[in-house]
């Protein structure tokens, strides 16, 4: 009887084993596309992910680097102090963008250009991303208030 028992056991924890198994893979798989990492221009500059990695950029756009083409092409600089990097989006941008504003955007970096599939913008005039801030505060470029105090 015990060993009936023992056997039985062990049967269901390995079959408790496989299904986490299976269910950590399959959730790994659906999560694949859905992962964006957040890299300042600075991070991209110094280790330029490859052209197929999306990934999200935030900073400050640029003074005076908003360039409006023709069609809906809008093409600016991000920068947080001491680096910036070119994006390129095609679409209609938030009310909110301007220049010297908080911004974040997804998308891929091609031939050192990012294009954009998105443009997020501040929400109000005191908001800005915690990813945006805390990479304009280790550039030394953060003038705001501290938003703990």
């Amino acid at each position: 009887m015990k060993s009936l028992k023992k056997t039985r056991r062990i049967q269901i924890i390995m079959v408790a084993a496989v299904a986490l198994a299976f269910s950590t893979a399959l959730i790994g798989y659906a999560m694949r596309d859905g992962i964006n990492f957040f890299r300042s221009p600075s991070e991209v500059l110094a280790a330029p992910p490859p052209p197929n990695e999306v990934f999200r950029i935030g900073g400050l756009v640029e003074a005076g680097s908003i360039i409006r083409g023709q069609s809906d092409t809008v093409i600016f600089r991000v920068t947080d102090g001491p680096a910036s990097v070119e994006v390129r989006y095609r679409g209609i941008l938030p009310d909110l963008f301007t220049e010297n504003e908080g911004m974040v955007g997804t998308g891929r970096l091609v031939d050192g250009v990012f294009q954009a599939s998105e443009i997020l913008a501040k929400h109000d005039e005191t908001y800005m991303p915690r990813e945006v801030m805390e990479a304009l505060k280790e550039s030394g470029e953060w003038k705001g208030p501290d938003p703990q105090s």
